[in-house]
């Protein structure tokens, strides 16, 4: 039987889908192993009250489409082939250079991977100064803290580079 208590949409925060459907847990863990981080607490109680399934659907390369479908077929609501993924990678915009990083995270640096959240990033984005660029160089697509970043005024840009990484850059433009 369908459970009308949430529409499975892009926008619906990972936290919404868990709260309203439990059994969707091991649903998310057996499509990518990106999502077995849902069973980190701090994760839960964090990240994941941000996070959209349009979000996760690129942390953990699966196409959106895809995602919402097996999600809604495993709670009873009609299959919809509506969603679509956007194009992340956009061209290089004019105020991206080199030589105004101030500050490079690179995930592969970070003994406890647990401390790769979103709280992380955004303790370290406090020490950019207006005009100076964050860099995060992950193995996904960080799209949570790419939208938290761009509400608090900072433009982003992200590219695929080398060694299938994904390095985000950061422009702040407020004090």
């Amino acid at each position: 039987m369908a459970d009308d208590k949430l529409d499975i949409t892009p926008s619906v925060t990972v936290h919404h889908l868990l709260e309203a459907f439990p059994q969707l847990e091991d649903v998310l863990i057996g499509i990518a192993p990106a999502f077995k981080k849902l069973k980190n607490p701090l994760l839960r109680n964090s990240v994941a009250k941000v996070a959209t399934i349009k979000h996760i659907s690129a942390v953990g390369g699966v196409p959106l489409a895809e995602l919402i479908s097996t999600l809604r077929k495993a709670v009873g609501q009609s299959p919809s082939s509506d969603f679509y993924d956007d194009d992340d990678f956009l061209p290089k915009p004019d105020w991206f250079s080199e030589d105004k990083i101030a500050i490079s995270i690179d995930e592969s640096k970070i003994d406890d991977k647990g401390h790769m959240t979103l709280v992380f990033i955004l303790k370290e984005a406090k020490h950019v100064k207006k005009g100076e660029i964050l860099e995060l160089v992950t193995t996904f697509l960080p799209a949570p803290g790419i939208d938290v970043l761009k509400s608090m005024g900072y433009d982003a840009w992200t590219v695929k580079s080398e060694g299938n990484l994904i390095r985000s850059y950061f422009l702040k433009n407020a004090d």
